[in-house]
């Protein structure tokens, strides 16, 4: 059986989906693996009757869904986002493989909120998206045709989900408690503040330092701690200590 608190910090996130239809056979899918909390970024049409239809008696996990005007704040709270995409991403952190990925998610929802984060049935997830998620994973699907209905999608990381938190999860190796999306974004606004007052980071001529940055700390997974030394040292470097 499934941990119930674990299960209970999983938000499936869809991103500016464009039909009602797989709104409701993305409820659905939760339903069916013990998952209820659902996020819709700036969807194309809801509440709607083709989205209650589709969701075949999952209308509590739409009636519960909770709609937001960006990724961003979607993603409020949560230590870690997996961003599902079918493709490698340039400068992109390292993939896992869907039942890998829904390991390491079960793993950190036994100390914070965790998303599993797709994309629109067309074009994905942009890659603004994608840098605000720290766990890329792929569906290992047939590389010749790799094109999955996002209902089948969030079907299938319901279910590594669900198989992942009926096993017994070791403990996250951290020893204290992560960083959420919010606090790194505060973070990462801070580095590009001092970096560009510094002179070090030119905005006309950015080079891709932020989105390396960004990457960099993505892979480390940073503890509430550690977020807050780095910020010290920037403020530090921007408001030097004056002995009287």
């Amino acid at each position: 059986m499934a941990n119930p608190l674990s299960i209970n910090r999983f938000r499936v996130v869809l991103s500016h989906p464009s039909h009602p239809g797989n709104i409701g056979a993305a409820a659905r899918a939760m339903k069916t693996m013990g998952l209820s909390r659902l996020y819709l970024v700036n969807p194309r049409s809801f509440p709607d009757a083709e989205a209650a239809s589709r969701a075949s008696g999952a209308n509590d996990v739409l009636d519960q869904a909770v709609v937001c005007n960006t990724l961003e704040e979607a993603l409020s709270g949560v230590t870690i986002a997996a961003a599902m995409t079918s493709r490698r991403r340039e400068l992109s952190l390292p993939v896992q493989w869907a039942r890998q990925g829904a390991i390491t998610l079960a793993q950190a929802a036994l100390e914070g909120e965790v998303a599993l984060v797709f994309g629109n049935e067309t074009y994905g997830l942009s890659n603004e998206e994608l840098a605000l998620c720290q766990l890329p994973v792929m569906i290992p699907a047939n590389p010749e045709y790799a094109s999955l209905n996002l209902g089948a999608a969030v079907q299938v990381m319901c279910y590594e989900t669900r198989m992942a938190l009926m096993e017994e999860a070791p403990l996250p190796a951290t020893e204290g408690k992560l960083a959420t999306v919010d606090e790194v974004e505060l973070m990462m606004a801070h580095f590009e503040q001092a970096t560009t007052s510094s002179g070090f980071f030119n905005p006309a001529h950015p080079k891709r330092l932020m989105p390396r940055l960004r990457r960099m700390f993505a892979r480390i997974r940073l503890e509430q701690d550690e977020v807050n030394i780095l910020r010290g040292m920037l403020s530090s470097f921007q408001f030097p200590y004056k002995p009287k």
